[in-house]
């Protein structure tokens, strides 16, 4: 197959495995964003996040993941709900509300490297989602798939940022896409403005260890402090309050991912319901969600912070 043609077979097969865009860079080393993640964790704004200072080389260079590597194609998927949560109860993000994306979208790579290998050939290739040192954010840039905005997320310009990024790295010459140039974030603030706790500060840079997700999901075992009492605004995992006041969300649709349908707990659970769930019924409902990474005990910390909150 032709350069040409196995560029068009994959973006084809993107589509047609579920994936709402695809983009595809060079491989390389990506120096710039070295720089900025090593002065993020110097100033600790990983918080407990630890891992995160783990595979430094990995992150910024993708033929240390694959040796050979030479295209990356970065995939986005999109997660936007066309059901909302019911008014006046714990808050959860919309990324959260059907199954687990990791394993969603870990079986279409698997099906998409299988595909590329039966229509091009031997092709060596990694699928990632979220679960290696890959700072897929940068490639979906360099891909054009959108630029990172003030509150770092990727923004799409026709369909916003609610969008999960899948990373394919593989060992054959594509027909590579212009990077993405232009930021569209102009002099739009509201990201900053709205961030319950401030942790979105100038320049594109986030603080992790204020973020709200952080608090709810990455903590473990430890109380949430005191310092954040009242900050919360009812959200009990992640939040998503910079994406939804986000201009560009205005242009979000919503997904077509069956597996992405929303739990009927997550839409309608009252803080009644949550308090009375026993950990087996949480294992049992949660068991392909991704709110089961909280666990339990993380779920019952973070409902009793924010009852202590509203009380």
């Amino acid at each position: 197959m032709s350069i040409i043609n196995s560029t068009q077979f994959i973006k084809n097969t993107a589509n047609r495995l579920g994936f709402d865009y695809c983009g595809i860079a060079k491989a390389g080393l990506l120096s710039d964003d070295a720089r900025r993640l090593e002065l993020w964790l110097a100033k600790g704004m990983h918080g407990m996040m630890n891992y995160m200072e783990n595979h430094f080389d990995l992150r910024i260079d993708p033929t240390k993941l694959l040796p050979g590597a030479k295209s990356v194609v970065t995939l986005l998927k999109n997660y936007y709900p066309s059901a909302a949560q019911d008014a006046d109860i714990p808050k959860i993000s919309k990324y959260a509300y059907g199954k687990d994306y990791h394993e969603v979208i870990r079986k279409q790579l698997k099906a998409f490297l299988y595909e590329i290998n039966q229509q091009i050939g031997a092709v060596e290739g990694r699928g990632f989602v979220d679960s290696a040192p890959v700072l897929e954010r940068s490639w979906a840039v360099k891909s054009g798939l959108g630029w990172i905005g003030k509150n770092g997320n990727l923004i799409n310009k026709k369909q916003g940022s609610f969008f999960f990024i899948a990373t394919l790295i593989v060992d054959i010459e594509l027909d590579y896409d212009d990077d993405f140039a232009k930021d569209y974030c102009g002099t739009c603030t509201k990201c900053i403005d709205a961030c319950p706790t401030e942790a979105i500060l100038p320049n594109k840079v986030v603080d992790g260890s204020k973020c709200i997700s952080y608090f709810t999901i990455e903590l473990k075992e430890q109380l949430i402090p005191d310092s954040m009492k009242g900050k919360f605004d009812d959200w009990m995992f992640g939040c998503d309050t910079c994406q939804d006041v986000c201009p560009w969300n205005r242009f979000s649709k919503p997904h077509h991912e069956e597996a992405f349908t929303p739990l009927n707990e997550v839409l309608h659970y009252k803080p009644s319901d949550w308090e009375m769930l026993t950990e087996e019924s949480f294992k049992s409902i949660f068991i392909n969600s991704p709110i089961k990474r909280t666990k339990y005990a993380g779920v019952k910390r973070n409902l009793r912070f924010l009852s202590s909150t509203n009380h």
